[in-house]
């Protein structure tokens, strides 16, 4: 029942066609101003409300907008907003909850009462321009609403879960808007001039088999957002993303990498013919990778396939004219496969080029590459430039830098601040001088490559408070042993501790010991215990003599120790450990004829009229003990025996 309120109007309807008028049997007091429904009453009073004079007389607009003669008020801009979607649908037929019917009143399938929509947005002149573009874009923002519903229900129908669909369709707009014009498109044809937009839709989404690929993507382990970003580049060419997945799986592309390759590869990949992308498989191949590398390196490195033969042949050559055989470049690209296809070519020159300013030549870049392919991957702005200006400045030169950037390019790969600077401070902080820094880095690289935290610190701490290392003489021990830095505490530190306190010598001895010869400490133990066996067995000396002389370990058991002490038990001479060792062969032999002449000379009588007084004096460390000689020699020739 409507009801006109008294002191108005209400305009008598015009017959309306197919409409039910409907009494009431209720008795109103006025009911001369009773208006009867009607079946369509909701669409007509919104109409009749727009066009009917306005009861009240408009205010007049601001001054600055005087100057327009066809603006808008603002209720009549809402009206506009729901004519537009009133005029967008079609006859009540609902074919799923929610749906948004967009048609025009214009058009011929359409029967209702509603005047056309350009006829009640334009003013006596037409409309401002501007105003036409926002009612274009709030047409088309509703048809795309109603092609988002329309793939929904299509991808309920392919037992997908809600939140699914609902995140799969919210990455396909470009596949909606191409379903949409292509809706738009069909409506040329004879076929479905007089079919909805809905229909429409509906065909372009089945004829396109997208819901079966999306099944078939996500059992072979893509994820949606990989799957909505594939259908939105194949441009509607839905067929061409299983020939190619098809075709990686056959070069064995793993199931999580598919999605990775397709996005990574380049919008042309879809385009390529399986013939074209043999032929890039295939040069690869000819080259030093092989077969069953292909997938490992085509899923970490999918740029490959994107580029045109020319280009890759480019690529490949560089590596090639650097001296590397087939082996080597395909070993190369296996281990790291973004060399060959992640960076420009130009990038790629530039950076041989600039290896080269270290001293090596081309065939030494190449094999530095072969061994080290990650260097690529370095900035030369944000990775050499700073670390070599860091490096000169602890006084390492250029052929230092090239000897640590072939013992260890890792290091040129390394973050500057968080990796390098701290270590650095820390070996100044126990002691090491700063001239010796870049020896010992020069000495040793792969100490930069150390963990700080898990790897130099206990080591030191170690050196401190078991080796019996001082705080004194732990930084000259780094310096000359870096080596040590490396070694495992439990397999190796911790065993040669122990095994010199077995012998005896106590922590503090010990830590001189090492300060004296840091290398004592890398030894192994089976090279060690026969020597000193020989040492406190066969040549019968004392403990001290290798505490005052640890690098008796460093020395030949065999090609030093055991003939040196032959021939000084044959001229029944006693020597230190020092002077009996640190010797060359020559040295040795002058020394021994020396001492023998200066016997000779004593028992003569001779030694104090014929020899200078600054001989004549006995030198402590090559005093004759004919006791201790006799008693050496009888054990030595007890061992023989």
């Amino acid at each position: 029942m409507l009801y006109c309120p008294p002191h108005t109007h209400c305009p008598s309807l015009p017959p309306y066609p197919n409409s039910t008028i409907i009494s009431s049997s209720l008795n109103h007091p006025n009911q001369d101003r009773l208006l009867l429904r009607r079946h369509n009453s909701k669409s007509t009073v919104l109409l009749l409300r727009h066009l009917s004079p306005s009861q009240d007389p408009s205010p007049e607009p601001p001054p600055q907008y005087r100057h327009h003669d066809h603006s808008i008020p603002e209720q009549q801009e809402d009206d506009q907003s729901q004519l537009l979607q009133l005029s967008l649908a079609t006859k009540r037929t609902p074919q799923f909850p929610g749906s948004i019917y967009v048609q025009s009143p214009s058009d011929p399938d359409v029967h209702t009462s509603l005047p056309p929509l350009r006829t009640l947005l334009q003013g006596e002149a037409g409309g401002e321009e501007e105003d036409d573009h926002k009612v274009i874009a709030r047409a088309l923002d509703i048809r795309r609403k109603v092609t988002a519903e329309i793939f929904k229900e299509a991808m309920r129908k392919g037992k997908f879960g809600i939140t699914y669909i609902t995140n799969l369709t919210n990455r396909l707009a470009a596949f909606i808007d191409y379903v949409m014009v292509e809706a738009a498109a069909m409506k040329r044809l004879p076929e479905f001039s007089e079919s909805t937009f809905n229909f429409r839709a509906k065909t372009v989404i089945q004829d396109s088999n997208v819901v079966p690929l999306i099944r078939w993507l996500k059992h072979n382990s893509v994820s949606y957002p990989k799957i909505g970003k594939l259908i939105s580049m194949s441009r509607g060419k839905i067929e061409s993303i299983r020939r190619v997945v098809e075709w990686l799986k056959s070069i064995h592309v793993k199931g999580e990498f598919l999605g990775v390759t397709l996005t990574k590869a380049g919008e042309n990949l879809l385009e390529l013919s399986n013939d074209e992308l043999d032929e890039i498989v295939d040069y690869l191949e000819s080259n030093g990778v092989r077969r069953v590398w292909m997938g490992y390196v085509v899923s970490r490195c999918p740029q490959l396939l994107s580029y045109s033969m020319e280009e890759l042949r480019s690529r490949v050559q560089l590596f090639l004219d650097m001296g590397m055989n087939d082996k080597d470049f395909g070993t190369m690209v296996f281990d790291y496969p973004r060399v060959l296809g992640y960076y420009t070519l130009e990038e790629m020159i530039e950076k041989v080029r600039y290896l080269k300013e270290f001293g090596l030549c081309t065939e030494e870049v190449g094999k530095l590459l072969a061994f080290k392919p990650y260097l690529m991957g370095c900035s030369i702005e944000e990775r050499w430039k700073p670390l070599v200006k860091y490096l000169y400045y602890h006084g390492i030169s250029r052929d230092g830098m090239k000897r640590m950037l072939m013992v260890k390019p890792i290091i040129f790969c390394v973050d500057l601040e968080a990796t390098i600077v701290p270590k650095v401070q820390f070996f100044q902080d126990i002691g090491v001088r700063g001239d010796a820094i870049g020896n010992m880095l020069v000495k040793f690289p792969a100490l930069l490559t150390y963990s700080l935290h898990k790897k130099i610190r206990p080591v030191v701490i170690f050196l401190m408070t078991k080796a019996g290392v001082n705080e004194r003489d732990i930084g000259k021990v780094i310096a000359l042993a870096p080596e040590l830095l490396g070694c495992s505490i439990v397999k190796k530190l911790e065993g040669n501790v122990k095994y010199f306190l077995s012998l005896g010598i106590h922590t503090r001895q010990l830590g001189e010991m090492i300060a004296d010869f840091p290398m004592l400490l890398r030894y192994n133990v089976d090279v060690l215990r026969p020597k000193y066996r020989y040492l406190r067995r066969t040549m019968v000396r004392p403990l001290q003599d290798l505490i005052e002389f640890p690098r008796f370990f460093s020395y030949s058991l065999d090609g030093r120790i055991i003939p040196r002490h032959k021939i000084l038990v044959e001229k029944q001479i006693n020597l230190k450990l020092r002077y009996m060792l640190a010797s060359t062969d020559e040295e040795f032999e002058k020394k021994v004829e020396a001492i023998v002449e200066k016997r000779r000379r004593f028992e003569a009588g001779l030694i104090y009229d014929d020899l200078p007084a600054s001989q004549a004096t006995d030198d402590p460390a090559e005093n004759v003990n004919t006791s201790v000689v006799a008693r050496q020699e009888s054990n030595y020739e007890t061992q023989s025996i």
